[in-house]
């Protein structure tokens, strides 16, 4: 095990590379580790003052290396803001990510509306750590595990009722009017705060936390260890301070964190199992008379198609594209490998194909619900989202429904 060190940097520490004294902010941390000096910046997301504290400290310490708390692809989303222009929308919905592009356009939106008002882009902190690095010359680390691997874990892991319970919260808190401002960032920096935050977080959901913040302490906490050089600027959150500090001094490995949760088998029964099961009732519904049977499939396919339609329709879908969500539900309520938003999705991707101006705009229209239904692009991913909602309740809807007659 290799011998660390550790304690606060105050405006007194000094350096003996350095000429005199360093002031750093108070909110570094230092960390000795055998040869390698690690100083932790702790920031707020969304701060002017983080991203100061961040220039200040690689400019007088000028390390051998910066890491961020970053992966590749978020990497990617905040140092290139015209990879907007080169999505293939058609391409992201035969991959299935629609939704998972909507969300991450809903989230983006929230930062955007919270660093226009208090006057920092999201994410600064972690732009002037790339900046700095690149400025001095310091070999840059994505330190963090991809975003992906951690939403899968996080979710994987999770049972139905902390599902159920955490989408509940979400959407609670879409309505929330709290204010956010800039001293209740900085409050949340203070460490007393934060620790009553993780509390309070653990408590409700101790598998989330385990996956979103204990896990990737390890994880930061071990590339920062393994980053080279002798002095290391690392700027991570400032939740992640403390677990980084107690950890750091370990060797890890990494190939657990990175493996996806075990796929549970009951999701694989209930979604073969439902669809075999309505299939089943509606050619029993023949055994009782032809004229049942048909008013069931009649029943099936209307009540599927209509609400898929429905969906459709309120996302302001081409009527080509509702059409195509009416026709598509029924029959794909009952394959697992298809979905009836995909279908009328690409038909409103082909009829209404979004500009080069829809997409570089992306970033810019989340700010407001109402641009949600102007920008072709995201129209595009509510008609998927929406006409798949649709086609969900529609199946339960006439799948009790055709069980209901079948029991008479």
């Amino acid at each position: 095990m290799e011998e660390a060190t550790q304690e606060s940097v105050g405006a007194s520490r000094h350096d003996e590379s350095q000429s005199g004294p360093l002031q750093l902010p108070s909110r570094v941390a230092h960390v000795r580790v055998n040869d390698k000096d690690v100083y932790l910046v702790g920031t707020a997301h969304v701060s002017k003052d983080s991203v100061e504290d961040v220039r200040a400290t690689i400019e007088q310490i000028r390390p051998d290396t910066v890491c961020v708390e970053l992966c590749k692809a978020r990497h990617q989303a905040i140092t290139q803001a015209d990879s907007w222009r080169k999505m293939d929308i058609v391409k992201v919905i035969r991959q299935k990510k629609a939704i998972l592009l909507l969300a991450q356009l809903i989230m983006s939106s929230f930062y955007r509306r919270l660093g226009e008002k208090l006057g920092v882009q999201p994410g600064a902190e972690m732009i002037e750590g790339i900046r700095m690095a690149e400025a001095t010359g310091a070999q840059l680390v994505l330190a963090d595990r991809d975003i992906e691997i951690t939403l899968k874990r996080v979710w994987g892991y999770l049972g139905f009722k902390s599902k159920l319970k955490l989408a509940m919260q979400l959407m609670m808190g879409i309505f929330t009017s709290e204010e956010i401002d800039s001293d209740m960032i900085e409050q949340l920096k203070k460490q007393d705060q934060l620790e009553a935050v993780m509390a309070e977080f653990a408590g409700q959901y101790p598998q989330i936390k385990k996956r979103l913040i204990d896990e990737r302490d390890t994880f930061l906490a071990e590339k920062i260890r393994t980053a080279p050089g002798k002095t290391v600027v690392a700027v991570v959150g400032a939740g992640h301070v403390d677990g980084i500090r107690n950890q750091i001094h370990e060797a890890h490995s990494l190939d657990e964190l990175v493996e996806l949760p075990p796929k549970p088998l009951w999701p694989v029964f209930f979604k073969w199992g439902v669809p075999l099961l309505i299939v089943a009732m509606i050619v029993y519904g023949f055994t009782k008379g032809t004229k049942n049977g048909w008013e069931n499939v009649y029943i099936w396919f209307l009540v599927n198609g209509v609400l898929s339609a429905l969906g459709a329709a309120v996302a302001l879908a081409h009527p080509l594209a509702i059409l195509t969500a009416f026709f598509a539900a029924p029959i794909t309520s009952l394959n697992p490998f298809l979905a009836a938003g995909w279908f009328a999705g690409i038909v409103q991707a082909i009829l209404k194909r979004p500009k080069v101006s829809d997409l570089e705009n992306l970033p810019d229209v989340t700010t407001s619900l109402k641009s949600f239904w102007t920008n072709p692009v995201i129209r595009i991913l509510l008609v998927v989202a929406l006409a798949n909602v649709g086609s969900m309740i529609g199946t339960y809807v006439a799948g009790f429904w055709v069980a209901a007659r079948s029991v008479r």
